[in-house]
């Protein structure tokens, strides 16, 4: 916790990412959870670069980022805000661009013995699908490797919907990653902490689309959450440990939400790591905090109090 004492927080929102309408609304709402902890809260769009100047002669005490997806997730704004010496909720510069980066974070992953669904990475459209289908079957997630909210993404049936796909997601990325589709159930699991963490409560993402996809993840409705998740007790240990494990490996700070699938024999896939979830009214990271008794205004408050302790 932050305490008693009132901060002057400079909430960092908006940007000019494929995310930037979920950011405002993350932005905003974190900015009243504050507000009811008694802070003063400076809400800055950095789509206009004279936020830098604000920030410099703001006096601010830390900066909470809600910026999502490209130069707000990726390190660019946690290197800046390192250049300016003022304290910032979530993780630095390097464990924030290899999580953002899905390749970089396969690799990191698969050093740590992490289990992830086979791949392959293209830079340019590929010449013949074959070799891809051959390796990884006919039924395939493509996703732009440094792009969130599954932006660009599509799942893939067979052979003919790939290179449809692959156009997609390169329309918004210069890399994309094509993985094997793993069947089961969508869990979640999120991270609080520095050097001691504390894994939240599995969280069973139900989508009304084939997917998690941008629509599921921000409209009202369009996703149900079930906490626990519905899966065997072990296979919810392992999952909380995976996200711990994940967390650690890419040097997370202060807050983490891990997306894995678990398999009907109870085999945990981690797919991704996402070092700024969502922070609206529909999001997972609120979700599960509150099933660990952690309403939204504490949460986001003990996320200042960790940005200050380091």
């Amino acid at each position: 916790m932050s305490g008693s004492r009132s901060l002057r927080i400079a909430l960092l929102m908006g940007g000019t990412s494929a995310e930037r309408d979920v950011s405002l609304h993350t932005g905003e709402q974190v900015g009243r959870a504050l507000e009811q902890r008694g802070h003063s809260v400076e809400r800055i769009d950095t789509q206009d670069l004279g936020f830098i100047e604000r920030l410099q002669t703001g006096a601010f005490d830390v900066a909470f980022v809600c910026l999502h997806g490209r130069f707000g997730e990726d390190g660019t704004i946690q290197g800046l805000l390192e250049i300016l010496d003022l304290p910032y909720v979530g993780s630095g510069v390097l464990a924030s661009a290899l999580a953002m980066d899905k390749v970089a974070s396969k690799h990191i992953f698969a050093g740590s013995e992490l289990r992830t669904p086979a791949s392959v990475s293209l830079e340019q459209m590929p010449a013949d699908v074959g070799g891809i289908t051959d390796a990884l079957g006919t039924k395939l997630v493509v996703k732009p490797a440094s792009e969130g909210s599954s932006v660009g993404m599509s799942i893939v049936h067979d052979a003919s919907e790939l290179l449809p796909a692959l156009e997609l997601a390169f329309r918004h990325g210069r890399i994309v990653l094509v993985e094997e589709y793993v069947a089961g159930v969508e869990v979640t699991v999120g991270v609080l902490g520095n050097d001691e963490l504390t894994a939240l409560p599995t969280l069973e993402v139900v989508p009304e689309h084939e997917f998690y996809d941008y629509e599921s993840k921000y409209v009202p409705g369009m996703s149900k959450h079930i906490i626990p998740a519905r899966v065997s007790e072990n296979a919810r240990q392992e999952c909380q440990r995976t996200a711990l494990e994940a967390h650690r490996a890419l040097g997370c700070r202060g807050m983490s939400r891990s997306d894995m699938i678990v398999t009907d024999d109870g085999t945990v896939y981690l797919l991704e790591v996402n070092t700024i979830p969502g922070m609206t009214s529909t999001s997972l990271l609120p979700d599960s905090a509150r099933a660990a008794g952690i309403e939204f205004p504490e949460l986001c408050d003990s996320l200042v109090a960790l940005a200050l302790e380091r």
